[in-house]
């Protein structure tokens, strides 16, 4: 997949989070581009309406842990009931600022989660990371 064309999905219900993370991605140049939602809920809601749409789907999810409603891993149970065509075009990583080692842990073992990233994100970070899955 080219470089020039790459969706990412943040999830976080944190305003703050959100507008410092989409800025950090516009400005590495990695996606080109960045679909935000406030909550597990809309991201759901969003690819539930997209789930047979793959080109409308993003290439990547960035997932929060600490949310109301519905966390990062509700969020993973209902994902994980989604087709595969889904699974494999959406990888999931999660960012959070989290500190619970029980979270960590979870997050690590969960194998829809190809990794665990610390706030705030790093390009480099995020990009080699995003070289191991796509081709760049």
């Amino acid at each position: 997949m080219s470089s020039k064309y790459r969706k990412v999905m943040l999830i976080d219900d944190n305003d703050i989070d959100l507008k410092i993370n989409s800025k950090i991605i516009t400005l590495s140049g990695l996606f080109s581009e960045i679909m935000l939602c406030q909550s597990a809920e809309e991201a759901l809601s969003y690819l539930n309406k997209h789930v047979d749409q793959v080109d409308a789907l993003p290439d990547f999810i960035l997932l929060d842990i600490q949310m109301p409603e519905m966390d990062g891993f509700e969020f993973l149970d209902v994902f994980k009931k989604f087709p595969a065509s889904v699974a494999e075009k959406c990888l999931i990583a999660i960012l959070s600022s989290t500190l619970d080692f029980g979270d960590i842990k979870k997050a690590e073992a969960n194998p829809l989660v190809i990794k665990l990233l610390k706030k705030p994100l790093f390009p480099k970070e995020l990009e080699e990371l995003l070289k191991r899955y796509f081709i760049f």
